[in-house]
């Protein structure tokens, strides 16, 4: 697909991988992958290799997470490690304004503006892992340490 032809959030994203100095290795399906289930079988690699992308409210502001596909967040462990009031999973409409991306295709990076981001230490075991590029559609590859320096995500455990 040209890159004339990305959706707006696909486009921001290659545009944010390119300005933080990442390879811009995003790879755009024919259907989609809204899931990490749908995104490994697509990919034929394990769904603990899938970064999930997921915006949290903490306290009217957005958190992101990126998590292991294989992996279910506890808020009560890192609202507890933050140190933080209650964290809750965001709305659709909350997610959105924030990152402008739709829930199922939300990227590390290419928001609006910069949101806080928890890097889930677990990701580490994989040399290759694949977030969302934006929307349903699309992902990209890159390792851990590249998607800690990129995004200025802190590690820790958040299972």
């Amino acid at each position: 697909m040209s890159p004339e032809a990305l959706p707006e959030p696909v486009a921001n994203v290659r545009r944010a991988l390119t300005a933080l100095g990442a390879h811009d290795t995003v790879t755009v399906f024919s259907t989609k992958v809204p899931t990490a289930a749908a995104a490994a079988a697509a990919l034929g690699c394990d769904v603990a290799a899938i970064t999930n992308s997921l915006v949290f409210d903490l306290e009217g502001t957005p958190l992101l997470i990126l998590a292991s596909g294989a992996a279910r967040v506890d808020v009560g462990k890192v609202a507890a490690q933050l140190g933080s009031g209650k964290i809750r999973r965001a709305s659709p409409d909350f997610v959105l304004e924030h990152t402008g991306q739709e829930v199922g295709g939300v990227a590390p990076v290419g928001h609006p503006e910069k949101i806080r981001t928890l890097l889930d230490e677990s990701l580490a075991a994989h040399p290759v892992l694949w977030a969302g590029a934006g929307d349903h559609n699309s992902m990209f590859s890159i390792g851990y340490e590249e998607l800690q320096r990129i995004t200025g995500a802190e590690a820790m455990p958040v299972r």
